[in-house]
This record gives structure tokens, C-alpha cells and sequence, in this order.
């Protein structure tokens, strides 16, 4: 008993003076200056091989099997794969030839990173990382693509093409102008499709092509959507059947038709009719479903020309144009509900209806008076609150626009900012086809990408699938309690101006997601950069960060597109009462740091 006793007593003694070490400890740190670490050895950049790497399609079915094929021949040391979701290893596993597979998680709706790499004396090297998207609709996250050529292209031509489109996970191809007449899309011959027609800018169209590109395009698991105005007629179009009563007209006595003319060599003026028309809407469902009936497409690519200002119906009444849209697209949905719609809104036109139609998703031609960055982020934000966050937004936005009237090249720095604020921000950039997008004509194909694009390009979008459950996936836009703790660098809360590093923030239930996007030394905030004056940023290395939070912080970690393929890494930091202190490694266009709790 009395041996209990004493141990109970040196048992207490201990537990006391622990906590008063404990006390003692903290009162003195609470007193103290902050300390912000030095780079530590886990926050070195590792080496950066970049060794070619793919996978066999654009996105997997959760459990599906993913096939990968690297260049394993400039692999000169035993190499292994790890695959994370965010910053958590989920397995790490030898690599031992060229291809080799990976059974996907059962989780629907999630992003993953591969990273090929190798460590020897505590030294890592990073080959090469690739994005994996697990959706099984990918409307959830659209990475929408295009195409505009539709002659006699070979097999080979053809297989490049949508190859080179599945490295940039391209989920869903627009078909740009593979019609004939707007009103009736797909000629027949009696009771087949014709071989081949003109389209309206009197180019070669033929339907083996259209169809191999369909086919070739579903073995990537891409979606393919056929192009089509909502309301546009050819020249003589009554004798196909399209009824007077059915257009809109620039008078209230039914005189002049709205017409948008168009100069050789077009075959064809257009003439434009009321969506809202239920002998237009009959039609049109006919139409389409002629369309679907001999070509494999998986939905709708509606277009639009924006505000046509003042217009009337037959009757003389005056047209609310920007309404309309959302009844043709419901009943072209209930006509035939097995397929994908979605609706270009130019300008924003029509989006209020468009958004909370059956469209799949939402589609923003974006043109002035929305030219800054800041535009694009409202335009992305405008789309989320419209479709009460359920619908992830594309933005047709086309760049070095004036640069484009003649051959050249694509200023690279114009293209990765654009990129960095559009994919921050959660959405989606409709620029890759045969070739980039420069004009709202997608045949353009005046300006080239150079390697250095090219490859950039290649680790942004593997960026935009990887970490999509944070950039596109929920969470709320907030602004964030950071400042820089040297002079490294300048920042300022979003919208940033030219000399700032831009930052901005989105918050989830246990973690805080800090986007850096580099204007430190831009030479334009217009995000179009029509004359391709854009420059790289300046590389800030080992920046100095302090974040005001009132949580405890489990585990900072930083990922980025512009350095070693991507993938995340883990900081050290040092939290004392309300500071927390790390340092971001490097800053070129983007970075996004995350904070867990």
C-alpha cells in the first residue's frame, strides 16, 4: 500500500513539473520573434528529366484499368512509379518495362498524379508525371478540344491528331463546321448520307472523315459533339421545308428578315430564326435526329451570334432573343435525352437561361468589354453562381488575336498566364485542335506553337486533371491572410496589378488552398495580348511566406505546373500562435499551396 502510494506521488510529480516546462516553454515562445525557417532539404526542387509518358484514353471508369507507355529506353537507372491523390501516396511500385498498367480507385470524380521516379544517395529525380481523370461523365470536367478539317485526311493523319489530343486529356471534341446547310446539317441522297458536300465557307467536306474522326476519337473515351447554329438558315431555305413564320425579323411587319452576311467565299448569307418557335423546334429535333441517326456524335454543340439588338417576331411582336435559348435547348433535350447539349453564350448572351437549361455544362465566348484577367475570373465566377455551382464552365477565348491576321507563332508567356488564371479559377480553355485557337474561325490556323509551348501545355493540363478536386470540384473563394516576410516578393490580393504576385484563395472543410499567379514583371493585364507582348515572369526563388490563420496546421504542401511535371510537394513550416511560416521554393506563372488542418 504504502509503495503504491509513493509511486502514485513520483507518478504526479513528474505529470507537474512536465507542465510546467510545458508552460514555461510556450510563455517564453509567445514572447519571441517569429522565426521563418530556412529552406529545408525536402523543399529542394528534385531533378527534372522530362521523359515522354502517355496513357491509352482521356479519362477511366472508377476501378478501370489505366495503360501507360513511357520511353523507357532513356531510363538509365531502376525507376519506380508512385500514384497520389493530391499529396497522399497511394501506392509506389517498380517500373520494369515500356508499358505497364494500374488498377484505378473505386472513387467517381477524382484526379491522380503518376510520378516515374528514382532516388539514389537521397537524391531524387523525377522522369516523368502524368495526370489520370476518373469520371465516369465528363461533363463533371470538361476539357473541351476541337476540330475543323474535315476533307480527305488520312488514317494516319487522322489517328495524330486525336493521339496527340489524348496527351492533353482533351475529354470532348467540338466537330467546327463539318455541315452543310445550318437548317439541315446532313445532306442525304435518297435515303443515305451524302459522300461528301461544301460547307458554308465552301470548303470540301467528307463523311468517311467525320465518321473515322468519331470513331477514332471514342477509342480515347473523348465525347464528340456536332457544331450547329441554334437559329441559322441557308439562302432559299422554304424549299427544304423552313417556314417564313418561323424568323426573326427586323421590323414589326415581318419585311426584313435578320440576316448576317457574309462575304466570298461563303456559299451562303444566314438567315436567323426564332429558338423559341415550336415549328422551328419541330424541325430542328428532326434534324438532329437525323444526324445522330447516321453518325455515332454524342451531343449538341449549339452556337449563338450574341445581342442582335432590337428584333420581332412574325406576329410583330418584339423578340426577348437572350430568353429563348432555354426552351430550344430543354426540348431538343427532352426530344432526345440520351445525348449532350451545351450552348456557346457570346459575350455572356443568353447565359441567365442557358445556365439553368438542361446544357450540360456552361460555354463562354469571351470578347470586350471583358479583356482583363480579372474578366475571365468573373466571367467563371458569373457561371457558378448562375448554375448555383453545379456546372463547370469553358471559355472559348482566343488568344494574340490581331497577331493572327498573318503566319507566325503564339507568344508562349500570353498563352501559359492565360492558362494559369483560367485553371486557377476552375475552368477550362477551348484552344487545342489540328492547331491552337487565334480567331473565332477555327479553320484559322495562322500562328504556330512553339516547342517550348508545346511542352508547357502538355504539364498544365496533366496540372488541370491531377489537382481538379481542388480546382474545379467545390469549395469557396476567399481571401487569404498572407504576406511576404522578405523582398522576394510584392504581393497584393487578388485582382493583382503589374508588379504583384496575385493571390487568392479557396477554402475547404479541413484545408485552405493559396494560389500564387506571377504578374511581377507583366507588360500587360490584358489577357487577349493581341500583339503578343506578354513576357516570362521573373523566377522568384525561396520567397519568404507568413499566413495569419487561427487553426492548427497539420501539413503545407506545393504544386505547380511550370516545375518538375507538377508534382506536389511537402514544406516545412513552423506555426507560432497565429503565424504560420514557410517558404514557397519557386514561383514562375503559378503556384498553389496547400494548407491542411
Amino acid at each position: 500500500m504504502i509503495k503504491e502510494s509513493i509511486t502514485l506521488m513520483k507518478t504526479k510529480i513528474i505529470y507537474l513539473t512536465a507542465l510546467f516546462l510545458i508552460f514555461a516553454t510556450y510563455s517564453c515562445k509567445a514572447n519571441e520573434p517569429e522565426i521563418i525557417p530556412d529552406a529545408p532539404a525536402n523543399v529542394v526542387t528534385p531533378n527534372y528529366n522530362n521523359v515522354s509518358i502517355s496513357t491509352d484514353k482521356v479519362s477511366y471508369k472508377p476501378g478501370e484499368a489505366v495503360n501507360f507507355t513511357i520511353d523507357y529506353a532513356k531510363l538509365s537507372v531502376s525507376v519506380k512509379v508512385r500514384y497520389k491523390f493530391l499529396n497522399t501516396v497511394l501506392s509506389d511500385l517498380p517500373v520494369t518495362a515500356s508499358t505497364w498498367n494500374w488498377q484505378t480507385p473505386a472513387d467517381d470524380y477524382r484526379g491522380y498524379i503518376a510520378e516515374v521516379y528514382s532516388s539514389v544517395n537521397n537524391v531524387e529525380t523525377i522522369y516523368a508525371t502524368i495526370g489520370i481523370d476518373v469520371s465516369s461523365d465528363w461533363k463533371k470536367f470538361p476539357r473541351y478540344g476541337f476540330l475543323s478539317k474535315f476533307d480527305q485526311i488520312s488514317d494516319d493523319s487522322i489517328n495524330a491528331v486525336v493521339n496527340n489530343l489524348n496527351r492533353y486529356h482533351i475529354n470532348g471534341l467540338q466537330f467546327y463546321d463539318w455541315q452543310n446547310k445550318h437548317h439541315k446539317p446532313l445532306p442525304l441522297t435518297g435515303l443515305t448520307p451524302a459522300t461528301n458536300w461544301k460547307d458554308i465557307g465552301n470548303r470540301d467536306i467528307y463523311f468517311n472523315t467525320i465518321e473515322k474522326y468519331i470513331k477514332v476519337a471514342h477509342n480515347y473515351n473523348m465525347k464528340t459533339m456536332f457544331y450547329d447554329l441554334v437559329y441559322g438558315a441557308w439562302n432559299n431555305a422554304d424549299v427544304d421545308g423552313v417556314n417564313k413564320e418561323w424568323y426573326i425579323y427586323n421590323d414589326n411587319t415581318h419585311t426584313n428578315r435578320d440576316i448576317l452576311s457574309l462575304p466570298s467565299p461563303f456559299i451562303s448569307n444566314l438567315y436567323l430564326l426564332d429558338p423559341s418557335n415550336t415549328g422551328w423546334q419541330n424541325y430542328m429535333i428532326a434534324e438532329t435526329k437525323n444526324v445522330y441517326k447516321f453518325l455515332a456524335f454524342d451531343g449538341y454543340h449549339m452556337d449563338q451570334l450574341g445581342d442582335r439588338g432590337l428584333r420581332f417576331k412574325y406576329d410583330g411582336t418584339s423578340m426577348n432573343l437572350a430568353a429563348s435559348f432555354k426552351s430550344y435547348i430543354d426540348i431538343i433535350k427532352t426530344a432526345i435525352p440520351d445525348k449532350y447539349n451545351v450552348m456557346n453564350a457570346v459575350a455572356q448572351y443568353g447565359q441567365q437561361g442557358i445556365a439553368t437549361s438542361t446544357s450540360d455544362f456552361l460555354y463562354s465566348e469571351v470578347w470586350s468589354p471583358s479583356d482583363s484577367y480579372n474578366d475571365l475570373v468573373n466571367i467563371i465566377k458569373q457561371n457558378n453562381a448562375l448554375s448555383n455551382n453545379s456546372k463547370n464552365t469553358v471559355l472559348a477565348a482566343y488568344m494574340n488575336y490581331d497577331k493572327a491576321n498573318s503566319p507566325g507563332y503564339f507568344n508562349t508567356p500570353s498563352v501559359l498566364m492565360a492558362n494559369a488564371v483560367i485553371f486557377a479559377f476552375g475552368g477550362d480553355h477551348l484552344e487545342l485542335g489540328e492547331h491552337m485557337l487565334c480567331k473565332e474561325y477555327f479553320p484559322n490556323n495562322y500562328l504556330t506553337m512553339k516547342d517550348d509551348l508545346k511542352k508547357s501545355l502538355v504539364n498544365y493540363y496533366d496540372f488541370l486533371v491531377a489537382y481538379q478536386n481542388l480546382l474545379r470540384d467545390g469549395g469557396t473563394f476567399n481571401t487569404v491572410d498572407i504576406s511576404s516576410a522578405d523582398t522576394k516578393m510584392s504581393v497584393a490580393v487578388w485582382p493583382a496589378s503589374s508588379g504583384y504576385v496575385g493571390i487568392f484563395g479557396k477554402k475547404y472543410d479541413n484545408s485552405q488552398v493559396i494560389h500564387f499567379i506571377n504578374f511581377s514583371n507583366s507588360t500587360t493585364q490584358l489577357w487577349r495580348d493581341n500583339d503578343g507582348i506578354q513576357v516570362m515572369p521573373a523566377l522568384i526563388k525561396d520567397a519568404k511566406m507568413v499566413l495569419t490563420t487561427d487553426k492548427t496546421v497539420r501539413k503545407i504542401w506545393v504544386a505547380t505546373p511550370d516545375f518538375v511535371g507538377g508534382t506536389s510537394r511537402s514544406l516545412n513550416f513552423t506555426q507560432l500562435n497565429n503565424k504560420v511560416s514557410f517558404i514557397l521554393p519557386e514561383l514562375r506563372y503559378w503556384d498553389m499551396v496547400v494548407v491542411e488542418y
